[in-house]
């Protein structure tokens, strides 16, 4: 088995572990050594049986280890990554549920990602590296997915559509077939978009219409 380490013991931390012991109920793969947690008031807990280790400067005890950062928010995900790279050469781990739905040899997947269950990801899609897509949601044929994009639970994303590097679908948000969402853009839950969606705004409501415009990374 593989040492695994979740950096953050947040919400999503927790469903990370999970997720990674539902893995091992099928094939036994990862031997889960804890978080790691930039949080002070953390250190040394004990979080739903696993104990927080360190900070990520301690990434560089363990570098035999596999790391999944399992955090919520694009910008601060990527934030993150960034910083463990500066510290040492780590592998990051990609964790599908085994509920997922997934079109293994026609989707191609990078390092970090986490794939949520109940998730239908179907043909010749293209997913990057430090993706989080939530449970309960569908991405379609064709589709490309770029570096460290968050899909929350319950979003559909049809066919043929791209999600620009760093953008976040908010829980239960859509796009119809064929559109794009420009980087760092943010779509909110129960958004539909139906034309595209530049970089570097927050979008809202059905029809999604930006309402402002974010400060880039």
């Amino acid at each position: 088995m593989k040492d695994l380490i979740i950096i953050g013991s947040g919400g999503l931390g927790r469903e990370t572990v999970w997720t990674a012991e539902r893995i091992n109920a099928v094939t036994p793969e990862w031997n889960i050594l804890g978080f790691i947690d930039d949080n002070i008031q953390v250190q040394g807990q004990l979080i739903d049986g696993y104990k927080v280790i360190g900070t990520t400067a301690a990434v560089s005890k363990y570098p035999e280890a596999y790391y999944v950062c399992a955090v919520g928010s694009a910008k601060i995900r990527r934030r993150i990554v960034e910083k463990i790279k500066a510290i040492a050469d780590v592998k990051f781990a990609t964790l599908i549920d085994p509920a997922a739905v997934f079109g293994k040899d026609r989707v191609q997947t990078g390092e970090g990602c986490i794939i949520c269950a109940n998730t239908y990801i179907t043909l010749d899609i293209k997913i990057g590296s430090h993706v989080y897509i939530g449970a309960n949601s569908t991405v379609g044929h064709d589709s490309r997915i770029d570096d460290f994009v968050t899909v929350y639970p319950g979003v559909n994303v049809s066919g043929s559509t791209y999600l620009g590097s760093g953008c976040e679908m908010g829980t239960g948000s859509k796009i119809i077939q064929g559109l794009s969402v420009g980087m760092n853009t943010i779509v909110g839950a129960g958004a539909v978009v139906v034309r595209n969606l530049p970089p570097d705004c927050t979008a809202v409501g059905v029809p999604a219409k930006p309402i402002k415009i974010n400060r880039s990374i």
